[in-house]
This record gives structure tokens, sequence and C-alpha cells, in this order.
């Protein structure tokens, strides 16, 4: 099955400690542009183009997951028989647009749903069906290819095949789908019918063993290949195998001319890797990029099998390149020497940029946004910069548990800590940030360079990659050079900060929503503020997301007071307590 389990990762698997594909080619067009976007987490406005290409996608799957009714007798009926349901999904497309466009908080100037025309989706999707057929049709040259008599002794030649309305959905973790609907959608699918052994192959069979796998809709849960080591993640969209080949598609909404284009095989080639990884490393046969604006099939040359370990080389390097960038809040403005110029597709935010004699460069957003460029704060609100990064504390572990679920649904591990007649919670920043947690010496310890943090009123610590936990005896040993000794190196775990006052400008602000491994409902906001100098993520989840944070827009000034401090890829993320934090809004 060309997706895994979720081995780390809350809600959609996802984390921003793994490489991914869009991460990579994000990466390899501007650095600065991946760090700002996928590690900050900072976004733009949303335009219809990203939207529309998330629904045509999911449209053009479910097209293809539809059988014919009747016998097809030739192509020209097959091509008629499916054109005829494009209205319909078209319609269904864009209505699914529309919602989640209106479920954005942040829309591009001078723009609107209402300018995306039906007539396009149903072009668009016209050229999607065109590029599969073709794969019908070589299909009924071939006879069916290798698979047909299979097929028709009701045997499946892969484990999990394409999915197809009708048929029960296959599910990563199908013991967290609790809902008996969702296992056994008793809907009314067409039932397939096979010819005789032996016989020519017909234009339906053709249309059924050269569908791809493919993302089925009524999946909830993430469908994605996870790197056994855990430090990378792919989603395909479709994969062609009804020749006895394995070919990756990606499909793409626009047109080769896109300035994105260029990623495409950066994109295509991280998957082929991925898959070699996930699937005892089997190799590919070819990687095409479908574009529905102009029916266009790129294709490029699958690696060759002496490709895969420099691939394996040369993503491990950009992903630890990924994992050492940023610490503490982010800066914003930087020097022009650490900003990008612009040209790079995808580039905004990165290329914002002053020099030392305050000249501002890259500065277009952030005027669209606010015309201010200084903020003025006003007690007791202190600089993001001067939120606490790293410390060190001294006691001993009493417990260990795990992997249990954070405030994101994530398993992480996790212990306590004594020290005197006081303790706190020690737990990982994310999943796999501290694999060894629990094998740590025993006895009196010293944990260096943790995260402080809190939650739902109780400190915490956080530890990750750049966390070591050491004997006492190690930790005098480890700081000998040092001019700083450890009494005063490490501080007192009743005294560790756990929250902030901050006020700026809001830069950006998103509202996310989806659905559990186990179809619980899930929902976080992200604010993005900023004070000038430097910018930090403010995340809200579930209940704590009221009515005065889902009217934030950004030029608006936010003054948060005890916001409680938090951790996410270790740069600092603060977050809203419905309790006890509180914020004032300045238009």
């Amino acid at each position: 099955m060309p997706v895994g389990i979720p081995p780390l990762g809350g809600p959609l698997g996802r984390s921003r400690s793994r490489i991914s594909a869009s991460g990579l080619t994000t990466f390899l067009r501007c650095k600065r542009q991946w760090f700002l976007g996928s590690k900050v987490g900072i976004s733009g406005p949303l335009r219809p183009s990203q939207v529309i290409g998330i629904v045509l996608e999911d449209a053009l799957c479910g097209m293809l997951m539809q059988r014919p009714v009747d016998d097809m007798n030739t192509l020209q009926e097959l091509k008629e028989w499916i054109e005829s349901l494009l209205p319909q999904a078209a319609l269904e497309a864009l209505d699914s647009g529309r919602k989640m466009w209106d479920e954005g908080l942040w829309h591009a100037p001078e723009t609107s749903w209402d300018d995306v025309e039906i007539d396009s989706f149903i072009e668009r999707l016209s050229h999607g069906l065109d590029l599969f057929l073709h794969e019908v049709e070589s299909c009924h040259d071939a006879n069916g290819g290798p698979y047909i008599e299979s097929y028709r002794n009701d045997e499946s030649p892969f484990k999990v095949p394409a999915p197809a309305w009708g048929d029960e959905p296959r599910f990563p973790v199908p013991d967290k789908v609790r809902n008996f609907d969702l296992r056994t959608w008793a809907d009314a699918g067409q039932p397939m019918r096979w010819a005789r052994p032996g016989e020519p192959v017909t234009w339906n069979e053709a249309w059924e063993i050269a569908r791809p796998w493919m993302k089925d809709p009524r999946v909830h849960q993430p469908q994605r290949m996870f790197h056994p080591d855990g430090w990378a993640a792919g989603e395909l969209d479709l994969v062609l195998r009804w020749d006895g080949r394995i070919r990756l598609i990606d499909v793409k909404s626009g047109d080769p001319n896109s300035r994105f284009a260029e990623s495409l095989q950066h994109q295509l080639r991280f998957y082929a890797w991925l898959w070699h990884e996930t699937h005892a490393h089997q190799t590919i046969d070819g990687l095409e990029g479908w574009y529905l604006n102009g029916a266009h099939r790129i294709t490029y040359d699958a690696p060759s099998p002496d490709d895969y370990a420099q691939m394996t080389r040369e993503f491990s390097n950009i992903h630890s390149q990924m994992q050492k960038m940023g610490s503490g809040p982010a800066s914003l403005p930087v020097q022009p020497t650490e900003g990008c110029d612009g040209s790079a597709a995808g580039c905004h935010w990165c290329s914002l940029t002053r020099n030392d004699a305050g000249e501002w460069f890259g500065d277009e957003l952030l005027t669209s946004i606010t015309s201010e460029r200084e903020v003025q704060l006003s007690p007791p609100s202190e600089p993001l910069a001067s939120i606490p990064e790293r410390v060190s504390v001294q006691g001993t572990f009493t417990g260990a548990w795990g992997p249990l679920p954070n405030h994101f649904g994530e398993p992480v591990l996790g212990a306590m800590l004594v020290a005197g007649s006081a303790q706190i919670t020690v737990e990982e920043s994310e999943p796999g940030a501290y694999p060894l947690l629990h094998d740590e010496p025993k006895g009196e310890i010293v944990i260096l360079d943790a995260l402080p943090g809190v939650w739902r009123g109780s400190p915490r610590l956080y530890v990750d990659s750049k966390t070591r936990i050491l004997s006492v005896e190690d930790a005098l040993e480890h700081l000998s050079a040092s001019t700083v000794p450890l009494s005063e190196r490490t501080t007192r775990i009743g005294l560790l900060r756990t929250r902030a006052n901050v006020e700026g400008i809001i830069l950006s602000v998103r509202k996310r929503s989806g659905t559990r491994l186990d179809g619980k409902p899930w929902t976080m906001m992200n604010v993005h503020l900023w004070d000038g100098h430097s910018v930090v993520e403010v995340a809200s989840f579930g209940s704590s997301i009221t009515g005065q944070m889902e009217a934030l827009r950004p030029g608006q000034k936010l003054k948060i007071m005890a916001a409680e401090i938090g951790w996410r890829a270790g740069l600092p993320q603060l977050r809203i307590d419905a309790r006890k934090t509180r914020l004032q809004v300045k238009q």
C-alpha cells in the first residue's frame, strides 16, 4: 500500500521536524522561505488558486472512482459516459471550494471565490480524464495487461486495490475507526462484472484495471508514506500499476508554465526515494506530472538503482540543515545579507530586510498589512526576543510514561522530575524529539538546555535534540571548562518562567480543523505576532478559540497578557489559556 501507519505525529500525522516533498522543494527554492513558512509557520493571505488545487484534485479522484453502469463498446462511449458526470462533479467541487474559502480568515486583496467559474472546473476535470483515458486505451490495447486473469478470478494483484465507489475503503489504522458506518460504506456503487477467462478485454474492464491507486476522499486518516526512521513523509496523488510497472503521478491544477513548475521534478524524485525506503527497496519505473490546465503530461526518468543511496545522504543532509535552523523568536526583518531577493516562487516574508541605516526592502506584503515599522510597548509587555529560550535544572526522575498524547494529540514520552518538595513534568517537545528519555541515568541528574513552558497551569519542561540529560558527575565534567559553575547554570524548578506578556502587530492568522485518527474533530488557530524585530506564533486549541480570537485580522495591534510559553520544533509558541490569558485588540 502506498501509505503507512503514522508512527508519530498527531491528528494529521504531520510534524515540523519531518522533511516532506513540499518542504524539500520550498527549501531548494529558498531556505528562508522554508524556515518562515514551515518552521515558524507564518503564512500569506489565502488565494483562490490554493483552494482550487485542493478541490480539483479531490474531484478528479472521485471521478476516477466511478464504474460504468452499462457495458461500454468503444472508448468514445466510455468518454461520453464519464463526461456526463462532469457538471455535477464540478458543481460539488465549486461548493466545496466556497466552503473552504469562507472558512479562511485572511484573503488576498481583490480576490473572491465569486470570480471562480464552473466552466473552468469542468474544463480542467475533462483534461484530467483525458490523461487517464489514455491509460485506459493503452490497457485495452494490451488486452488488459498482465493482471487481467487475476481480476477475473476475483484475486486482486495488490494487497490494497484502487479505491472505487461501492467498495469498502481501506483505512491505514482501521482499529481507530469507531463509527461502523465508516467501515461498511454500503452505498449504491456499481459492482464490477468481469468477462470469462480467456475472452478479449472489455472497455469496462480496461477502465477498472487501469484505475490508479489514489487518495481515497472517504478516508479521513493520513494517507502518507512514512520513513521507517520517522524523519521523512510524503503523500502521493496517483500510482499507476496496471501494466506491471510502478509510476508515480502528481496532479497539478495549473500548467507547466507556472513559476512552481521547476519544483515538480524534485518533488517526484523525493517520492521515488520514499517509495524505495518504505517498500522493501522496490524501485519505481516512471515519474509523471499531470497538469489539468491543458491536459499536459510531463514525464521524468526514474532514478537508477544506484541513485537511491546517494539520495538518502542528500535528503538526510537537507533534513539536518532544516533542524539546525532557528533558535528562539525568529528575527523579522533580517539584514539584507540574510534575506532573499524575492525572485523565487512563493517568496514574500523571506525577502523582508532592513539595513543598519534603517532602510527597508521587500516590504510590499508588510505595507499591505500595516504602515507601522516600530511597535511601542506598554507595561507589562516585553520584547518577543526576551522570551526565555533554554534552561538547565537539577533533580531526580521518579516516574516515566508514554508514549501518550500531548496537547496536539501526538504520542510523546514523559517523566516526572523532583527537586526537594517541587516537581515538574518533563516531556518531548515533539514526537521522537528525545527518544531516550526513559533510558537516562538514575539518581540525581542534570537536564541541560531544556525548553521551559506550561500546560493547563502547570509548569513543564520540554526536551528535544539540543537537550542533554546527564548525571551530576558527568554534568560537572561536561561543564569543567565553563567559567559558570553548575550551581549558577541551573535554575530552581519553582522559579521557572512559564508565561509571557507581549504585544505587537498581527501579521497572519489561520484557522484549521480536521479529524483525528479515531474520527474525533480537532480545531487549531494560529496568529503570528510581530513587534518590529521578531515574530512568534500564538496558538489556540479547541474551546480556547473564542469569538474574540476568530475576529483577529492582520494589521490589528494585539496585546496578550499571561500567555503560556510552549515550544514547537524548537521555536517558542505562545498558547492561549482561556482561564488566565487576556487579550486586548486595537484596530
